[in-house]
């Protein structure tokens, strides 16, 4: 095994030469990268770093959507020995100026001229960056270093035969425990922690997931999901390295059945909502020409597919699975880099995540949790010594998880220890956050935010009633209720109204979109409060089972922002 990412990079690129590395869309056609092309950029853009005085450990970000520019840039930060921070597109300019802030990046990559607004915006609170990297040509920022993406390949590849010596010994000096990564990752509450995983984490769990899967060299996978999460930088970005395959980017979520026709790929990952939203399109088909159905979507070379990030749904793998295209699902964190378990064409059980990869190892707590051990596990939480020896107890990483395994070493997730919500596009969500931004507005005094395996967040709001009266009273609103809830469409239209606004502060995913507005307040005689006036989530979540369901069947509200 090679001792770094960079190492398996440059190996990689020498086997394969002039064979197709990355597929991208330029100028509206598909574009091919060579592995010979795909290090000499690789290698400019190191050299351009080192020659901006990037040192071994140095953190740089990147904030940007998928583009193939991406993984060029992580790998040139491999390459320089530095810690990619990678940060996920839709983020606020506060949100981000947290994480360069704590992380105390040095640089960053950015896309475009959105992206650079959001840096200039935040700039004051940045003493530590010192420049920014534009892949697209945009206005230079005022009070940082700029260059372009092209311009810092030149400068690179113009560098001399010392900075081509140190990148090369950067490399050959860079171990197993070093640092690769620093992610920031959602909790319960508070801000974001750092999660830190180092060139063994990602090397041993793409080679083990490797091992599983039947990926081959020349084979084309397409990638969509953010490479700001874990989950597709391991098994798309890194794994397709290992295995000597082509990794095609789709544009979007958008336009992924198209480039599937595009790019015809012999396998994908995603995650449960592209696969709900598959499945509704076959089922709405004829029962005799749904096989076809699922071919034609998939394209004729598709193998298998896998799925993580959230739960999958057991009829929809089981009815993949029966038309002729199986989904293989896992699972994983981005604490554990982020593969856990996986099932795989050789072992395969419906309705489990699979047993674990490699040299990982599981065990069930006394109260159920899953607990996971060995060369996956991070590094721990960036200046975080306490959630770190919170989280990794004698070795054994606490997942938060609740499940089962069984006799032969098959795992089953059955419940979430935390609250964390995981909506059906993967994305995780604080809700306790959430929460408290919504009780921010005058006219909400109690709120409960919903979204887990769910499309979208929701949630159920208690009102200020002396301000609501007196709003009813000024614009002559009837307040009309069923079953303990307000169904009057202006009032709830103005609650909707006043939650966009709250949502400006947050990322789109994390945006609530609809919500149930109680007559009521929550009440420790209904239990829905504990003694402590905490909310029992779960209870309440049970309690208006039937009035959530008939919110999401009705979709968004209108007036929601998209």
């Amino acid at each position: 095994m090679p001792n770094n990412l960079a190492t398996l990079h440059r190996d990689a690129c020498t086997r394969w030469g002039a064979n197709t590395a990355l597929r991208f869309k330029k100028w509206g056609r598909y574009q091919d990268l060579s592995w010979t092309a795909y290090r000499h950029q690789a290698d400019g853009a190191a050299a351009g770093l080192l020659e901006l005085g990037i040192a071994p450990g140095d953190r740089v970000a990147i904030l940007s959507e998928n583009r193939y520019e991406w993984l060029i840039a992580d790998h040139a930060i491999l390459s320089a020995a530095a810690v990619n921070v990678p940060l996920h597109a839709p983020l606020t300019p506060p949100q981000a100026a947290y994480q360069l802030e704590h992380s105390d990046a040095r640089g960053i990559f950015v896309s475009h001229q959105m992206q650079a607004d959001k840096i200039v915006q935040i700039l004051d609170r940045l003493p530590r960056l010192e420049f920014l990297i534009s892949f697209e040509p945009i206005v230079p920022p005022a009070g940082l270093k700029h260059w372009t993406w092209q311009g810092l390949l030149q400068r690179g590849w113009q560098a001399g035969a010392a900075t081509r010596a140190e990148i090369r010994g950067r490399e050959a000096r860079l171990g197993l425990n070093d640092l690769a990564t620093l992610i920031y990752t959602s909790g319960t509450t508070g801000n974001p922690k750092g999660v830190m995983l180092t060139q063994g984490n990602l090397l041993s769990n793409s080679l083990a997931t490797l091992k599983l899967a039947d990926i081959r060299p020349g084979d084309v996978q397409l990638s969509w999901l953010p490479y700001s999460h874990i989950y597709s930088r391991t098994v798309d970005h890194y794994l397709t390295t290992a295995a000597g395959s082509t990794l095609a980017l789709a544009e979007s979520v958008d336009t992924l059945v198209a480039n599937l026709a595009e790019t015809r790929p012999m396998w994908m990952t995603s995650v449960p909502r592209f696969y709900e939203k598959i499945w509704a399109a076959v089922e709405a088909v004829v029962p005799e020409k749904r096989a076809s159905e699922l071919r034609r979507i998939f394209g004729p070379r598709c193998r298998y597919l896998s799925s993580g990030g959230a739960p999958l749904p057991r009829h929809i793998c089981q009815g993949f699975h029966e038309l002729g295209i199986s989904i293989f699902e896992g699972y994983g964190l981005t604490e554990t880099s982020p593969v856990v378990c996986f099932n795989s064409p050789a072992k395969y059980r419906l309705g489990s995540v699979g047993p674990a990869i490699g040299d990982v190892e599981i065990r069930i707590a006394d109260d159920g949790e899953i607990l996971t051990r060995g060369p996956h596990v991070m590094l721990g939480y960036w200046k975080n010594p306490e959630a770190t020896a919170e989280t990794i107890v004698d070795g054994w990483l606490h997942t938060g998880d609740v499940g089962r395994l069984d006799d032969d070493g098959f795992l089953y997730i059955t419940d979430r220890k935390k609250d964390l919500i995981i909506t059906s596009g993967g994305k995780n969500i604080a809700p306790t956050e959430l929460e408290r931004l919504l009780v921010s507005d005058p006219y909400i005094d109690q709120a409960l935010v919903y979204g887990d395996r769910r499309p979208f967040v929701a949630a159920i709001i208690v009102p200020n009633f002396a301000k609501l009266a007196a709003e009813q009273q000024a614009r002559g609103w009837s307040l009309d209720t069923v079953d303990e809830f307000i169904q009057t469409p202006a009032i709830i239209d103005f609650f909707q109204s006043r939650i966009d606004a709250l949502m400006e502060a947050v990322s789109q995913p994390e945006r609530v979109k609809a919500c149930l507005v109680l007559a009521r307040p929550f009440q420790m005689a209904d239990e829905e409060l504990t003694a402590t006036l905490k909310l029992r989530r779960r209870h309440v979540v049970a309690k208006f089972e039937r009035q959530l369901e008939l919110l999401y069947a009705a979709g968004p509200s209108p007036i929601a922002h998209p």
